[in-house]
């Protein structure tokens, strides 16, 4: 179990790595620049030095969602998750989601508020994944509440 999880888990990192490359490139069109860190002791402070955690979310398309985390585990086991996501302990103050067609971004307090005040439209998966808590927002409504919305034009081939 522990090797398919390693293999899982590189792969999952290795996508992600790339995709906050490639939004770092689009924003960077756009005039945004991200100065991502790279070091884990700095990492642990904030993503990038914007403030801007980033997510690789490539479900939205499947299931009409975008899945905000809100704890997380190392590997699959028994105990307690660590905050993680809109409830992480840094100094990122904006998080955001999307895959290689669209990005949101939210505020994270106000994703934290959402959280807690839990409206009806609020999506709560009945088994979170064995390394991840989170709540799921559908589009219709993410459009409606993310501070802004990027639509991606210059997709890479490999992600058609």
């Amino acid at each position: 179990m522990e090797t398919k999880y390693s293999e899982y888990y590189a792969k999952m990192l290795k996508a992600a790595q790339e995709y906050q490359d490639f939004v770092c490139g689009q924003l960077h069109a756009k005039g945004v620049v991200l100065q991502n860190m790279t070091s884990k002791k700095y990492q642990l402070k904030k993503e990038n030095l914007l403030g801007l955690e980033i997510k690789f979310d490539d479900l939205i398309k499947k299931t009409n969602r975008v899945y905000i985390e809100t704890a997380e585990k190392a590997h699959p086991r028994s105990g307690e998750y660590a905050k993680s996501g809109i409830y992480r302990d840094d100094d990122s103050w904006l998080y955001g989601i999307g895959n290689y067609e669209i990005f949101y971004i939210f505020d994270k307090k106000g994703l934290c508020r959402l959280d807690k005040a839990n409206p009806n439209w609020l999506y709560r998966p009945p088994k979170d994944k064995p390394t991840s808590q989170g709540f799921c927002i559908p589009i219709y409504w993410a459009e409606k509440i993310a501070a802004r919305t990027i639509r991606f034009n210059n997709v890479p081939n490999s992600q058609l």
